[in-house]
Order: C-alpha cells, then sequence, then structure tokens
C-alpha cells in the first residue's frame, strides 16, 4: 500500500530562527512535511537538530518565524499543547516506566477510569486498557505477547517499539522521533523501522532524526541536511547514497 500526500504541507515551519543571547542556533530554517511522509532530519552535532525538534515539539518557540500546522500559524506554550493538536515527540529517552505494564505505559497520562457511585471517579479500566492497547499495538505492527506484561521484561528493540507505538498510537497528525534506533542492535533496530512504516501508512507525518544513516536511507522519503543551523540540502532520499548523504553532512559536499 502506498500512502498519497496531499499537495499541502500538513506541518511547517517558515524562516524559524532561535538564538540563545549571543548564541544562533538556527537561522532561516524553512522546514515541510506532508502527510504519510518520513522526513529524515540529519545533521553533525551542533547543526542545530536538537533545537529544531524543539522548535517543532512545543518545547521552545523560536525568535523569529512561523510554525504552521495544516496552515494554521500556531505559538506553541508547551509540548502538552502541540501534544493535543497531536503533534507527538519521543525523545532519545523513551519515557517508559520500566516496572508499570505495557498498557500502562501506552496510556501513561492518559489513564481510564470506570466510574464509581454517583458520577465520582472510581478505579483505573485496566482490562479495557489492556484491551485497547494490544489493539493500538497491533495496529502499528508490534506483537507483544500481553499488554499486561511489565515492561521491564522486554528486550531493548520491544521496548523502543512499544514507545513508538505509544506515540503513533496517540498521534493524530505528525509524530517526531528523536534517534528512536540508537543501541540498538540490526534485528531490534528492524523492529523500529517497521513501526515508522506503520505509521506512514497511517497517513501520519513523521519526522525521523538519526546518526545511523542506513537507517535513514531506508525508510524515508526526503531527506533535510542542517548544518550549523542552517538547511544545507533538503531533496528526496533516492538523491543519495551513504556516501553523497554523509559528505553533504560534514561539508566536503556543497
Amino acid at each position: 500500500m502506498t500512502t498519497l500526500k496531499s499537495s499541502a504541507p500538513l506541518y511547517e515551519v517558515q524562516n524559524v530562527s532561535k538564538s540563545y543571547g549571543s548564541v544562533v542556533a538556527l537561522s532561516g530554517v524553512s522546514l515541510k512535511i506532508h502527510a504519510g511522509e518520513v522526513i529524515g532530519l540529519v545533521g553533525d552535532n551542533g547543526a542545530g537538530k536538537s533545537t529544531l525538534v524543539k522548535v517543532l515539539s512545543g518545547a521552545h518557540q523560536p525568535s523569529e518565524g512561523k510554525v504552521l500546522l495544516e496552515g494554521v500559524e500556531r505559538s506553541w506554550s508547551s509540548p502538552r499543547e502541540a501534544l493535543e493538536a497531536g503533534v507527538e515527540t519521543l525523545y532519545q529517552d523513551s519515557g517508559l516506566a520500566p516496572h508499570l505494564s505495557v498498557s500502562s505505559n501506552v496510556f501513561l497520562g492518559r489513564e481510564l477510569y470506570v466510574k464509581g457511585i454517583l458520577g465520582k471517579l472510581g478505579f483505573l479500566a485496566k482490562k479495557k486498557m489492556d484491551q485497547v492497547a494490544h489493539e493500538n499495538l497491533e495496529k502499528v505492527g508490534i506483537a507483544v505477547p500481553q499488554s499486561n506484561r511489565s515492561v521491564s521484561q522486554l528486550s531493548g528493540g520491544q521496548r523502543q517499539a512499544v514507545a513508538i507505538g505509544r506515540a503513533v498510537s496517540w498521534a493524530s497528525k505528525v509524530i517526531i522521533l528523536d534517534e528512536p534506533t540508537n543501541h540498538l542492535g540490526a534485528r531490534q533496530a528492524g523492529e523500529v523501522l517497521a513501526v515508522i512504516k506503520a505509521a506512514k501508512e497511517r497517513g501520519l507525518g513523521v519526522i525521523f532524526i538519526s546518526h545511523t544513516l542506513p537507517h535513514v536511507l531506508q525508510v524515508t522519503d526526503r531527506i533535510v541536511v542542517l548544518r550549523l543551523g542552517k538547511i544545507v540540502a533538503d531533496a528526496p532520499t533516492s538523491t543519495f547514497d551513504a556516501e553523497s548523504l554523509l559528505g553533504t553532512i560534514t561539508g566536503l559536499i556543497e
């Protein structure tokens, strides 16, 4: 199944700059992402990737420029506001609670409750949460034997896949993934990349930040290269190979 991209951007930044005192972290950055598209965001350390992620996720406001979601200008006051609008962000630290079950992690901060007497808040709807969590993870291709299983019993790849699956299941528009395959073996990384493909098939816009260039080349539609706070390349993934992409990142290829 191939997801058709709409001509109108789903999420966009226009001429965004971000400074911290005298330090310019981003300068005139413009980026568009469409529904059903996976963008690889790459660059060397200090290129501005983390700052751009913070602007996109609502953690920081740009010093200059605009952020637009579905064509409407947004000024996020917090990551929570961006999240409620459909923009989910998964950082390198997955944020999973290892001693909680898979379903409890999927619903962390969004728990379901059974109403008590006279409509008062009652008990956690654990069976319902287990069922819905299992269904949501299955939709994005994550096979967890039991959704009431403790996260501490999962492999590293399974944990990361659950974290991404949680983000994908709640995201309605855009998902931002910061180094999701970092420190994973080949098989475990493959599980995570499969979830990214599932997010694309669901019509989400996916921004995939990674230093692992083979993974970027494998799952993205387009690659954006940042260097010293500026975009120096924005082109279809098919125009790059590992050597040319590395050369563009380091500045050996202009």
